[in-house]
């Protein structure tokens, strides 16, 4: 019987286990700009899946996305050890590590976003000074002279 909601509890526990072994125990300078967002476990609670960005050192410098899966590699079993630790289950799931793409996902929704607000004030500012291609009412008539 697969019971998801002890699998959310389970993803959010490891969420916050790694996340914490990330910042403050393990040494590696390549996880310095890691973040965990999420985590998927498996129903059977064998495997999960947590999810990680990575910043750049500034605003200017693009991250190392290849170092970052490279320290998440190395620090696979360490993690792994201390979710064992943490959550006290009879069986500690395998982690995998999967580069998260909400991020540049929103910020690419966010320029498209742009784009569109920029293209409807040009088009409002265009039917401001509008007028209108004929008379202002076509169905006008003009009285007949004979009556």
């Amino acid at each position: 019987m697969v019971d998801q909601a002890r699998a959310r509890r389970l993803a959010k526990r490891i969420v916050t286990i790694v996340g914490t072994a990330i910042e403050y125990e393990i040494k590696d300078p390549r996880l310095s700009f890691v973040t965990i967002t999420d985590a998927k476990v498996t129903g059977d609670l064998r495997e999960a899946t947590v999810y990680y960005t990575v910043l750049g050192e500034n605003l200017q410098s693009e991250p190392d996305y290849a170092a970052a899966a490279a320290g998440l590699d190395k620090a696979k079993g360490v993690l792994r050890s201390k979710v064992g630790a943490a959550t006290g289950i009879k069986f500690t799931p395998s982690l995998a590590f999967v580069l998260d793409t909400v991020p540049d996902a929103a910020r690419e929704m966010e320029e498209l976003l742009a784009r569109a607000r920029a293209v409807d004030e040009r088009v409002a500012q265009v039917a401001a000074n509008a007028t209108h291609a004929g008379d202002a009412d076509p169905y006008k008539t003009e009285p007949d002279e004979e009556d």
